[in-house]
C-alpha cells in the first residue's frame, strides 16, 4: 500500500514504557514498541521519535513536591536520554539502525541535536530519537517532539496515548463520552480537548502540521495511520 506520509515523528511517553509498573522500564513492553517502529521503519518511512521520561521522573511533579522547577525540569530531560539509550538498544538489536541526537550535549552518549545531521540520519535511512526535550526547562517533551518535526520537515506528529483517540470527555472515567475521528485545530480550542500542552499545540496549528492521537497498545495503529487508514483521531 502506498504510504500517506512518508516522514513522521512519534511521541512515545515514558509512562508508556513503564507498561503495568509504577515506574522504571518494562523490558518486554519496550521490545513490543520497538517491534511496531521496526515493521513502519521497514515500509520505507522516514520516522522519527521524540521519548518522554515521566516513568522516571516528571520535572513539573518534581517541581511541586519541592524541587526547584528548573533543577527539576533538567532531571526530566536526563530521564529522556536513558529511555532513549533503552530504545535504541533494543532496536539496534533488532537490526534498525539507530541514532539518538540530544539537546543537551553529553558526547559519550549519543550525538548532540545539529538539525542539518539529523536530517542527513534521515535521509540515509536511520531511525532517530530526538532526547533531552528543547534542552530548557519549562517546555514539555510535547512541545521538543513538535519542534523537532517541523525542523525534520515532518509530514505529521503521530502522538501516541492510552486510548483511542480524542472523546467528548474521559474514556476511562465517562462511560458515555463519544469518540471523535476527526477536529480542527480551531474546534480543539473552542471545545476545549487537551491534545497536548499550549505550546505545542500553538506550533502545530500555526505550521498547519496534523496531529493523530492514537492507542499505542492497538498493534499495528502506526503503519495503518502511515498508509492513510483512518486510526484514532486527526486534527488538522
Amino acid at each position: 500500500m502506498a504510504l500517506a506520509y512518508s516522514r513522521a515523528l512519534l511521541k512515545l511517553s515514558g509512562e508508556a514504557l513503564a507498561g503495568g509498573q509504577a515506574g522504571g522500564l518494562d523490558y518486554a513492553i519496550v521490545e513490543g514498541f520497538a517491534q511496531e517502529i521496526k515493521a513502519v521503519h521497514a515500509l520505507g518511512v522516514d520516522l522519527s521519535l521524540v521519548v518522554g521520561g515521566g516513568n522516571i521522573i516528571r520535572g513539573a511533579t518534581a517541581s511541586s513536591q519541592g524541587l526547584d522547577r528548573v533543577a527539576a525540569d533538567y532531571m526530566g530531560m536526563l530521564a529522556t536520554v536513558i529511555n532513549a539509550l533503552a530504545l535504541q538498544d533494543v532496536l539496534e538489536k533488532m537490526g534498525v539502525e539507530t541514532r539518538v541526537m540530544t539537546a543537551i550535549r553529553m558526547e559519550s552518549l549519543a550525538e548532540p541535536y545539529i538539525r542539518r545531521r539529523a536530517m542527513r540520519h534521515l535521509e540515509k535511512r536511520r531511525l532517530v530519537i530526538f532526547a533531552a526535550g528543547t534542552g530548557n526547562p519549562f517546555f514539555s517533551t510535547d512541545t521538543a517532539g513538535v519542534l523537532r518535526a517541523l525542523e525534520t520537515e515532518a509530514q505529521i506528529f503521530l502522538k501516541a496515548t492510552s486510548v483511542d483517540g480524542i472523546y467528548t470527555g474521559d474514556p476511562k472515567k465517562d462511560p458515555s463520552a463519544e469518540f471523535i475521528p476527526e477536529l480542527s485545530f480551531q474546534e480543539c480550542i473552542v471545545k476545549g480537548y487537551a491534545v497536548m500542552d499550549a505550546n505545542a499545540f500553538g506550533l502545530c496549528q500555526a505550521n498547519k502540521l496534523p496531529i493523530s492521537v492514537f492507542n499505542i497498545n492497538q498493534p499495528g495503529a502506526i503503519a495503518r495511520i502511515l498508509q492513510g487508514e483512518r486510526v484514532g483521531t486527526l486534527v488538522k
